[in-house]
């Protein structure tokens, strides 16, 4: 089975990327699963229905999230639907949406860091091992875990802790694509940040004059999503052996394109 997953999707020119390049590699490298983090896929702050469906148009059998994912509240009650779209799955109790959800026999697990990110949030630590529990009855052969945070040792940790009990543990968040992609010892596939699908003049994905603004004068100053220039697909594809849900290989995928 070779599953991509693909690094947060950035408003109209992250959805453009995805709309034209996420299929091409899906043919090209005959890839069987692909799961899509979309938390600033809306003008670069949380989900619409209308840029969810533009998502699963381009391809993504599954969308995950992260600290966004609440941003469009229009948006909220559409994560109680049954389109597999995620959210954390470490938010408080009672929060709308899920964390999980298995499509056949591949789960995908979603998990929020909690160093240097919004506070409240459980461990994920002790939530993804309640949730592990849970698969251990229906016996899934691929677990997939997008694990949103800032900080690189909260994510290897997350690897390490992992490793062996799930088939891949990636990160997202920070929209800086990192090039330690590798298998632990035990076949989990990891990497620390998938990086993210958007525009490449940016400052992550923002107008450089806006972040730029923000850093100069200490001033509160809007972030909009860059518009201009080339666009970006950061992803990672993993092979896996299906009969044990271990990872076999894991490389990197990253695709650029002139609109």
């Amino acid at each position: 089975m070779r599953v991509l997953m693909v690094g947060d999707v950035v408003g109209k020119p992250g959805r453009k990327a995805l709309a034209r390049l996420l299929p091409e590699v899906r043919t090209e490298f005959e890839v069987d699963f692909v799961v899509v983090n979309g938390e600033n896929a809306a003008a670069g702050f949380g989900l619409t229905d209308d840029t969810a469906d533009d998502l699963f148009a381009a391809g993504a059998n599954v969308i995950s999230g992260g600290n966004h994912t609440f941003d469009k509240r229009e948006f909220i009650p559409s994560l109680d639907g049954e389109l597999p779209m995620l959210r954390p799955a470490n938010y408080p109790a009672g929060t709308p949406g899920r964390g999980m959800v298995r499509i056949g026999s591949t789960a995908v697990i979603n998990l929020q860091g909690r160093v240097f990110m919004p506070e409240g949030m459980d461990s994920p630590f002790v939530v993804v091992d309640k949730l592990l529990a849970e698969l251990e009855e229906e016996a899934p052969k691929v677990i997939l875990v997008d694990f949103h945070t800032e900080a690189t040792s909260e994510q290897a940790a997350m690897g390490w802790y992992l490793d062996g009990r799930v088939t891949a543990v990636v990160g997202t968040h920070t929209h800086v694509p990192t090039a330690d992609a590798k298998i632990f010892p035990r076949g989990t596939a990891f990497v620390t940040d998938l990086g993210m699908t958007g525009p490449v003049y940016s400052v992550i994905g923002s107008r450089v004059e806006d972040v730029l603004t923000r850093f100069l004068t200490a001033m509160p100053r809007r972030l909009n999503v860059a518009e201009d220039g080339p666009v970006q697909m950061n992803s990672v594809l993993i092979d896996i052996d299906e009969r044990v849900g271990l990872a076999t290989a894991i490389q990197r995928v990253d695709r650029t394109l002139e609109l």
